[in-house]
């Protein structure tokens, strides 16, 4: 009779523990789970953290050595507009301007002053190209061309209008300097071109780096105007535009060692690039070149400021 009774099942305040120790079982189960996903969460946290200090400091490290590897110094090139005379052609003037705008580029030449042999002591030369041989025009034709090649390509139409002087400017090879860049090409620094476009006050204006996007900077600036776009490093893809800031145009070449293309700047006579530089103190060193001077190898030159 006793081993009957213990055979007997349950009763009904037994049964019921049993299925509550089941339930508090399953509870503590999903319990530990949990902490065990948010223990999980904290670490990932941590550890995104910990990789975004590090890339944070990488970028302060790399910017740091950006402007280390900045360029202080210029190199400006003085030459008179009558050599466009000795061409022949049309053509061939605007292939020997070309010719100097290459040497100039690959020689990361930063200012080219074209001035007149002829001309007197005025502050500018105007005019316009009416024909080979014409003298003083040779100057205004010379500045255009080289103007024209130191451009981006894809700005030219907003700057270039259609001109007898650059008739057979397209003939010309590009001079792809680094500023010259391509749509897809990424570059910290984009030279553009502040567009028409509504914006309400104190938004930013939109300027066309050549991107597919264009650039929304941070500030209110007059449509037409040639600037310099540092693009910000943190971009968001659904965005309609890029972001940036207008910053001046010596900054490539400053702060990131880039070469930026030239300048252009008309002098009425030999003595007006000297006494008109940009410069505060103007040059600190200028080297005539002529046919007749004395050999380079003899010239003694002061210690380099740079």
């Amino acid at each position: 009779m006793a081993e009957r009774a213990r055979k007997r099942p349950c009763g009904p305040g037994e049964h019921g523990q049993r299925v509550e120790w089941r339930k508090w079982k399953q509870q503590k189960k999903e319990e530990k789970k949990k902490w065990k996903d948010l223990k999980m969460t904290k670490k990932l946290e941590r550890q995104r953290a910990q990789e975004e200090q590090a890339k944070r400091q990488q970028e302060e490290e790399a910017a740091t050595q950006r402007e280390d590897q900045g360029r202080h110094y210029t190199l400006s090139v003085a030459l008179p507009g009558s050599i466009l005379d000795n061409a022949q052609s049309p053509e061939l003037r605007t292939y020997l301007a070309g010719q100097i705008a290459r040497a100039c580029a690959i020689f990361c030449v930063d200012e080219i002053v074209v001035f007149d042999e002829e001309g007197q002591d005025a502050k500018t030369v105007e005019g316009e190209f009416r024909g080979v041989g014409k003298k003083g025009q040779a100057c205004v034709q010379l500045a255009r061309i080289l103007q024209y090649l130191e451009c981006p390509q894809y700005l030219r139409k907003a700057f270039f209008p259609k001109h007898q002087d650059l008739q057979f400017a397209g003939l010309l090879n590009p001079l792809d300097s680094p500023h010259h860049m391509r749509q897809d090409e990424e570059s910290e620094f984009r030279e553009g071109v502040v567009v028409d476009r509504p914006t309400r006050p104190g938004q930013g204006s939109f300027v066309n780096c050549g991107m597919k996007k264009e650039v929304k900077i941070d500030k209110n600036l007059e449509p037409g105007l040639r600037v310099t776009v540092r693009l910000d490093q943190k971009q968001l893809p659904e965005s309609k535009t890029y972001r940036g800031k207008v910053v001046s145009s010596q900054d490539p070449r400053t702060k990131a060692g880039l070469y930026w293309g030239y300048t252009v700047r008309l002098a009425s006579c030999l003595s007006a690039v000297f006494a008109e530089a940009p410069f505060q103190d103007g040059y600190d060193l200028t080297i005539g070149t002529s046919e007749r001077g004395s050999d380079v190898a003899s010239a003694q030159l002061p210690n380099f400021r740079g």
